[in-house]
């Protein structure tokens, strides 16, 4: 499996293609706009999400509900495309025709300057319009087809806020996944922690009003999924590293931990590492997940633990940062667009999609995927394998 995006965020539209779905897997519309409604949502966010209400157009290889083996095509239209046709639209200038707001001022925290310089872009537009957090719906709506093709395996993610400018969500171990979802569904800043939302929307709200902005930690759950997924023969096969490149591809995100992560180094191995335990009723198991649920690159059948570390965003409403214009090399200070005082309630949606592709990649790279009912009797053979090893 997988996926391409093209599209920019004031252009026509967003358009995801997926390859190696398997034929006959039920597929509708309705479960991939859930998961657009969601990215849109949390508090904190900026006047875009009241402009564009994303549902997904999907126009091919779903027919009658069922994919058909073929390429699934989605598109999102862009609502506010209408007001950028000029600036935006694909049809060559007119002769003596003036481009409307070239962009000549790279936003420090951008790929604006980095993109400018490596494809000879002197209108700085050129970059922003991809490099922006929007393309992230067209990766929501891959990762929805993927969390469907997964929740028919018995395999479920989730993802919440952990944490938001040091405020930290309690840890909430006994929940299931589905748990996870309905209390982060309900909670607006995306939580477990029912006692952390009102600082953390104070938190949010202080920093919109002083024209700043902050950044949290996300957490992705992954329930289901047995041992053995992923491999150790090659440094590119490895579950644990495909997962945290799709994290820190995310825009703003800079940094991943699985289980305890970093903590761990700060602790002997007889508290770091997760002992193994068999039963006639469970088979093989561990007795803790500290390691989130990965070892050597594989799943060990406890879940999947998974946190990203997102900045803030570098769009300073009160408090622009210096740059310099690329035409006149003068100082200035950076122009101001529409932003978010806190997208990391969004990101959270964004964090359990892309993890979501990754972990339905593994599996159909491992498992006959041709036919999704040929996948789900290879899979359930597999996990009455390992349990009777």
């Amino acid at each position: 499996m997988r996926y391409l995006t093209a599209g920019e965020s004031h252009g026509k539209q967003l358009t995801t293609i997926i390859e190696g779905l398997p034929s006959q897997m039920e597929l509708k519309a309705e479960d991939i706009n859930e998961s657009l409604r969601r990215r849109q949502g949390g508090h904190g966010r900026g006047k875009r999400m009241q402009i564009e209400k994303d549902t997904v157009d999907i126009t091919s290889g779903v027919r009658h509900g069922y994919t058909l083996g073929s390429p699934v095509s989605l598109v999102i239209h862009n609502d506010d495309f209408k007001h950028w046709t000029d600036i935006m639209g694909a049809d060559p200038l007119e002769d003596g025709a003036k481009l409307r707001r070239v962009v000549t001022k790279p936003r420090p925290g951008h790929a604006d300057l980095n993109g400018g310089l490596k494809y000879g872009h002197r209108d700085m537009r050129n970059v922003l319009e991809r490099s922006s957090a929007r393309e992230t719906g067209a990766r929501v709506a891959a990762g929805a087809v993927a969390k469907s093709l997964l929740e028919q395996l018995g395999i479920y993610v989730t993802g919440y806020v952990k944490e938001i400018a040091g405020i930290r969500a309690e840890e909430k171990n006994d929940l299931t996944a589905k748990e996870r979802a309905e209390i982060s569904g309900d909670s607006p800043v995306m939580v477990l922690d029912s006692n952390v939302e009102q600082p953390m929307m104070d938190a949010i709200d202080e920093a919109k009003k002083v024209g700043d902005s902050i950044g949290g930690i996300c957490e992705v759950y992954v329930e289901g999924l047995p041992a053995g997924i992923g491999s150790y023969v090659h440094y590119d096969r490895k579950l644990d590293s495909k997962i945290a490149a799709s994290v820190v591809s995310i825009n703003a995100f800079k940094g991943v931990e699985f289980g305890i992560g970093f903590e761990a180094a700060r602790l002997n191995g007889s508290e770091v590492h997760d002992e193994i335990a068999w039963n006639e009723e469970d088979g093989y198991h561990r007795t803790t997940n500290r390691l989130g649920g990965l070892e050597g690159g594989m799943s060990t059948g406890m879940p999947i633990i998974v946190r990203g570390v997102m900045k803030p965003i570098p769009t300073l409403m009160k408090r622009p940062l210096q740059s310099v214009d690329i035409e006149s090399k003068e100082p200035f200070k950076a122009t101001v667009e529409r932003s978010d005082a806190c997208a990391v309630p969004a990101a959270s949606v964004v964090m359990e999609h892309v993890v979501a592709f990754e972990i339905a990649k593994a599996v159909t790279e491992q498992f006959s995927s041709d036919r999704f009912p040929q996948l789900k009797q290879a899979i359930d053979q597999y996990r009455e394998e390992i349990r009777c090893f």
